[in-house]
C-alpha cells in the first residue's frame, strides 16, 4: 500500500500581506451576500462522537456540503460571490444582493457577459448555476478524464461545456485565451497567477462562508475553537480560505491546520518538501479519483497564506479518500451518516490513518493528535458522480491494505 507523504511546515515566512483577505469583516460580507440568495441555509456540522472515541480523540466535527444550494458541493459559494463582486464593480456599486443582481433593470444596465472557467466539475457547475440565475452566459472547459455525469450537471445549468484533451492547468489557459478573444467576458477562476489575483481573492472570500458557518456551529456545540483542522487542497484556494479565516479568528492561538492533497497533484506538498518557500508545479496527466483536487499549479495568493500558517502538508494516495468515503458513509452506531464524494472524504481518511496506523505515529505525535484533540474537517462534496461513488463504496475499489 502506497504510504501518505507528510511534511511539517518549516517554510520561510513572508510579510503575510494576503492574510487580511480572509478577515472576519470580509468573510462576513460574503456570508451576507449568500444569505440573500433564496434557498440559502447553513449546511450541517455533523458531530461524530463515537468515531472520535474510536480514533482516540476528544471530538470530531464534519462540515457536510453535500446539499449546498442543491448542487452537491461547496464550490458555488466562491463563483457566485466573485460574480456578484465583478458585477458590482462594473456598475459602480459597493455590493449587490441577489434581488438586485437578478433585476431586469440591472441586466439592462450591465448587458450580457460571458463567464469563462476551467473545472473538474463542481466549480464549473457553481459558475454556470450563478450565471444562469443572473441572466448571463457561462463557458466551461473540463480536463481529460472528466466524467460524463459531471459534464451533464454543467450542461443542465445552461452553460456551454466541453471535455478537452489537456489537464486542468491546460484548461485554465484555454479559458483565459478564450476570454481574451471574447467581448464582454471575464475569467472566473479560483486559482491566481501574476496579474490575476482580484477575482480568485473574491472566490476565496466566498468559500469563507463555509468556515464562518462552521465556527458559529462549533460555538453553539460548546466548542470555542477546534484544536486541529484538516482541509483538502487542489490549487489551495479553499485551504487558504479556511486557514486564513481561522488564523484571523484566533490570532493568538490558532488551530493546527493540516493540508491534504491528492498524491497525483501534490504541488503544495512538493513546495513544502523543497523548503525554500517557492511553489512547485505538477505536470502531465493527473490521474486520481479526487477530481476536484486534480490541479497541478497552486494559487499564488493561497500559497502565501498556507506557507505562513499551516502546520503540515499531506500527500494522499487514492485509498485515503476511498477509506474516508466508506467511514463517513457507514459510521459507528449513533453517529450521523455523511455522504461524501472522493474529494470530500480525503481528510477523514487522512485523520483515520494518522490516528490508527503505527506507521504514522511520528506524525501523530508531531501534531499532538491525542485524547484532548477536537478536530474539524470539511466534506466538500457529496455524491456528485453516482457511478464512481458506487464503485468505491459498494464494490470496494481502492482498498486500504491494513495489517
Amino acid at each position: 500500500m502506497e504510504r501518505m507523504g507528510w511534511v511539517i511546515n518549516q517554510l520561510p515566512k513572508t510579510d503575510d500581506c494576503h492574510l487580511a483577505l480572509m478577515s472576519e469583516e470580509r468573510v462576513r460580507q460574503a456570508q451576507e451576500f449568500h444569505s440573500s440568495i433564496p434557498g440559502y441555509a447553513a449546511t450541517p456540522l455533523a458531530s461524530l462522537r463515537n468515531m472520535a472515541g474510536y480514533l482516540g480523540i476528544k471530538g470530531l466535527f464534519v462540515k457536510d456540503e453535500s446539499n449546498r444550494f442543491g448542487l452537491g458541493a461547496f464550490k458555488v459559494l466562491g463563483g457566485s460571490y466573485a460574480i456578484s463582486r465583478f458585477i458590482a464593480e462594473k456598475t459602480g456599486r459597493a455590493a449587490l444582493g441577489y434581488e438586485e443582481l437578478t433585476s431586469a433593470r440591472l441586466r439592462e444596465e450591465l448587458g450580457q457577459f460571458t463567464f469563462f472557467t476551467a473545472t473538474d466539475g463542481n466549480h464549473g457547475r457553481g459558475v454556470a448555476w450563478a450565471a444562469r440565475r443572473l441572466g448571463q452566459k457561462a463557458v466551461v472547459f473540463m480536463p481529460k478524464g472528466s466524467t460524463q455525469p459531471r459534464l451533464q450537471h454543467i450542461l443542465d445549468e445552461g452553460a456551454k461545456a466541453t471535455i478537452e484533451e489537456g489537464n486542468y492547468d491546460d484548461c485554465v489557459r484555454l479559458a483565459a485565451d478564450a476570454a481574451a478573444q471574447t467581448p464582454n467576458s471575464v475569467v472566473i477562476q479560483d486559482t491566481a497567477w501574476e496579474g490575476y489575483e482580484l477575482i480568485p481573492g473574491w472566490i476565496m472570500q466566498g468559500y469563507g462562508t463555509m468556515a464562518w458557518e462552521a465556527a458559529l456551529q462549533l460555538r453553539l456545540a460548546g466548542v470555542k475553537k477546534p484544536s486541529h483542522i484538516f482541509v483538502q487542497a487542489g490549487v489551495g484556494s479553499l485551504a487558504a480560505a479556511v486557514q486564513g479565516y481561522f488564523a484571523n479568528l484566533f490570532p493568538q492561538s490558532p488551530p493546527k491546520v493540516i493540508i491534504a492533497e491528492a498524491s497525483a497533484a501534490d504541488c503544495l506538498y512538493r513546495g513544502a518538501a523543497a523548503g525554500d518557500g517557492g511553489y512547485r508545479i505538477v505536470e502531465g496527466d493527473i490521474q486520481t479519483i479526487m477530481a476536484g483536487l486534480a490541479c497541478g499549479s497552486p494559487n499564488i495568493v493561497a500559497w502565501d497564506i498556507l506557507k505562513n500558517h499551516s502546520a503540515c502538508f499531506l500527500s494522499c494516495p487514492d485509498w485515503v479518500a476511498a477509506r474516508g468515503m466508506r467511514m463517513l458513509g457507514v459510521p459507528l452506531k449513533g453517529d450521523p451518516t455523511v455522504i461524501s464524494g472522493e474529494s470530500g472524504a480525503v481528510c477523514m481518511g487522512a485523520l483515520a490513518a494518522i490516528t490508527q496506523f503505527d506507521e504514522y505515529r511520528e506524525l501523530r505525535e508531531a501534531l499532538a493528535l491525542d485524547e484532548q484533540s477536537v478536530v474539524l474537517t470539511f466534506s466538500t462534496e457529496g455524491n456528485t458522480d453516482p457511478h464512481y461513488f458506487r464503485r468505491i463504496v459498494w464494490d470496494g475499489k481502492f482498498p486500504a491494505e491494513i495489517g
